[in-house]
């Protein structure tokens, strides 16, 4: 696997940052993952326009060119297929990134919820402080699921830790929780809202027993169907709602990966 380093592209187990770098001792920095279809990276300058954001929100200088020029440096030393790029910038300073594989992909998922207090403070930050997230899948992991999904204590439904959520309660209007009830401004979700009818509102909790269909939405995840949430076996799985969504997906993809290499 392929690293780089400030600019430096080495193997990934010899990039190294110092340990006094508040990116590790605090999780003070920010990133984005960017999914390669067969070496062509998609939305790189979303996800880029996103990390700048990111760090204007937490006061982190940023030199979003070099982190572009990172990722072209990557991609033309590594010449991967399909993989997903890893781009971070630390407190101290540093440009981090690296190549990885394709993590494997179940067919469906089963949801467990999972009580998540967001810090407000950071809405709109992808901040490197991703310890709540990984822990949120844990615990869905120790009820047997696949990942969690996240609530509000007072009975919201946010997202779950990588990816955002949607479902139909009537078998018809796909419906996913509004930027206001602060989940993240995904890349993936910005696509499907401006290619299919879909409804913005809150959700509450108890509006899951009457789920229909659902599926998460992220970068490397595409579309993938769920097949239960908290136990509960979904009517639908896989069905019209989510097939025809994971096509809009696919076909905005090669719509702005064709576009890219003309």
């Amino acid at each position: 696997m392929l690293g780089i380093l400030d600019g430096t592209v080495l193997p990934a187990d010899e990039v190294r940052i110092p340990a006094t770098d508040e990116g590790l001792l605090r999780g003070d920095g920010v990133f984005e993952v960017v999914r390669l279809y067969d070496g062509r990276p998609f939305a790189l300058d979303d996800h880029l326009a996103r990390m700048e954001r990111s760090a204007a929100n937490l006061r982190l200088p940023i030199d979003v060119a070099a982190v572009h020029a990172d990722v072209d440096a990557l991609i033309e030393a590594g010449r991967p297929g399909d993989a997903v790029v890893r781009v971070l910038v630390t407190r101290g300073g540093h440009r981090i990134g690296f190549i990885e594989a394709m993590p494997m992909l179940p067919d469906t998922l089963a949801l467990e919820t999972v009580v998540y207090s967001p810090t407000r403070v950071l809405d709109g930050v992808k901040s490197l402080s991703y310890g709540a997230n990984m822990l949120g899948t844990r615990l869905a992991e120790e009820h047997h699921a696949d990942e969690a999904l996240f609530v509000t204590p007072h009975g919201r439904v946010l997202e779950a830790p990588t990816s955002t959520f949607f479902c139909s309660l009537d078998g018809r209007t796909i419906v996913t929780p509004p930027l206001s009830d602060h989940i993240l401004d995904s890349i993936t979700r910005r696509r499907l809202l401006a290619s299919s009818e879909i409804e913005e509102r809150s959700i509450a909790v108890e509006e899951l027993a009457d789920v229909q269909e659902a599926f998460l939405a992220s970068t490397v995840r595409e579309v993938l169907p769920v097949r239960s949430i908290d136990g509960r076996a979904l009517p639908v799985v896989a069905g019209a709602l989510s097939s025809d969504a994971d096509e809009r997906v696919r076909a905005a993809i090669a719509q702005e990966l064709g576009a890219a290499a003309r």
